[in-house]
């Protein structure tokens, strides 16, 4: 019996589709077709458009075809005033947000996939005109579009896939562990990641670990040395980027710079020390407006670009 999918896009800039598609050793299809995970409808990979996917989405609410997981990626919109209609799914006046609310009834397992789809994500950074969150979670605190009490059918909450972008063997382990029923509770951390790749730190690993046991610091990224002195929080956050080797074709920044792991929420305390020194060229370091800020705040001073609407908000305070 195949595990079957469908995967739906919304607020988001598609990153983590694209990081899929650089999926290696083997590829994205042959790592699906291998581990029998069947992909219903992916709105940038299948053929079926229209009036064709309409009817499929049809045939998964009335239960004539199973659903298996649905994968959403990219924020969920509520804007304007709640009604969700910034998006509607094309060929139809129905909002994003409510045909994956309908989906995720019917699925027996959601996954997001992505910071954004987690918990609002770089969608959300403020002033957040969108009105965006994730599915389970509102930035930091449970809500979202789903609500914080939400339980699929098989069992699970929303399982968070979370990274921006996501590595590709993230989204397919996911999915390979729920199409074998082997994932449960316990194989989620506190914000519902699979522990898989969460319970690691992006220290782990780090090709410049020398460096820090000789407690020799670099100033600036371009120079050799280890970066923790200057970003502390973000080398502990949870992610196996180091071990895995992001910097092949998966998709992601080089190894050994401990900031560029963007998949948690809720983090304060924005330092400022890797960002361009302007002041040099007769310009503020700060950020022209407030949106600028919480964006800066968010996504390159902390490295937790999904989460810049918090940091908007504390600056604010």
């Amino acid at each position: 019996m195949m595990f079957r999918v469908i995967w739906l896009q919304s607020g988001g800039c598609g990153g983590c589709t694209m990081s899929l598609l650089c999926a290696e050793s083997p590829d994205l299809l042959t790592t699906l077709r291998g581990a029998g995970i069947d992909l219903l409808w992916h709105p940038s990979l299948s053929a079926r458009m229209g009036v064709d996917a309409l009817e499929l989405f049809g045939d998964v609410l009335a239960g004539r075809v199973a659903l298996d997981a649905l994968c959403v990626e990219g924020a969920m919109l509520r804007g304007p005033e709640g009604t969700g209609r910034f998006h509607t799914l094309a060929g139809t006046d129905v909002a994003m947000i409510d045909w994956v609310r309908r989906l995720s009834g019917v699925a027996r397992h959601v996954v997001a996939v992505g910071s954004c789809s987690a918990y609002g994500g770089m969608t959300a950074a403020a002033p957040n005109i969108l009105d965006a969150c994730g599915l389970q979670y509102d930035g930091q605190y449970p809500g979202g579009a789903l609500g914080a009490g939400f339980v699929a059918r098989g069992g699970l909450p929303v399982v968070n896939v979370a990274g921006c972008p996501t590595h590709p063997d993230w989204v397919t382990e996911t999915l390979m562990l729920l199409a074998r029923n082997m994932m449960d509770a316990d194989a989620l951390d506190d914000f519902r990641r699979p522990r898989f790749y969460a319970d690691q730190l992006v220290h782990h690993g780090c090709t410049r670990n020398e460096f820090y046991e000789y407690k020799a610091s670099a100033r600036h990224p371009s120079e050799l040395g280890c970066m923790m002195e200057h970003m502390a929080a973000s080398a502990r956050r949870r992610m196996e980027t180091a071990i895995r080797g992001c910097g092949t074709g998966a998709g992601h920044a080089p190894r050994g710079i401990c900031v560029h792991q963007l998949h948690r929420p809720g983090i304060r305390g924005a330092r400022t020390s890797l960002l361009p020194n302007t002041q040099d060229r007769g310009h503020s370091r700060r950020p022209a407006n407030r949106y600028a800020q919480g964006m800066v705040r968010g996504a390159v001073v902390t490295g937790e670009g999904g989460h810049a609407r918090t940091a908007g908000k504390e600056r604010r305070q």
